[in-house]
């Protein structure tokens, strides 16, 4: 699955959460944070997805702290993935 998120959108870290809640379809329960972002990603989203973080500059340029945060938490995704040598991973592009 390829879900994606367009950055012009996302100036908040709740903006990021809103954005990403709908491209993975994670429903009314997903706790809208970095603590449970995690626990989704690690755990309940199935593989392989890529997640397409569109005009990510965007982002970047509005919340640069959490950016760095939130982006972080991917790539930590991507390489605990890598770590388990999972065949069917979780990926991630900033474009």
């Amino acid at each position: 699955m390829i879900a994606e998120i367009d950055g012009s959108n996302i100036q908040s870290e709740a903006d990021f959460h809103k954005e990403i809640a709908g491209a993975l379809s994670l429903g009314p329960y997903y706790g809208r944070n970095l603590n449970a972002l995690w626990d989704v990603l690690s755990c309940d989203v199935e593989r392989p997805v890529t997640l397409v973080w569109k005009n990510a500059d965007a982002s970047r340029k509005s919340m640069p702290a959490d950016f760095e945060k939130i982006t972080d938490l991917l790539r930590d995704i991507e390489k605990e993935d890598a770590a388990y040598d999972v065949s069917a991973r979780f990926s991630f592009i900033a474009d």
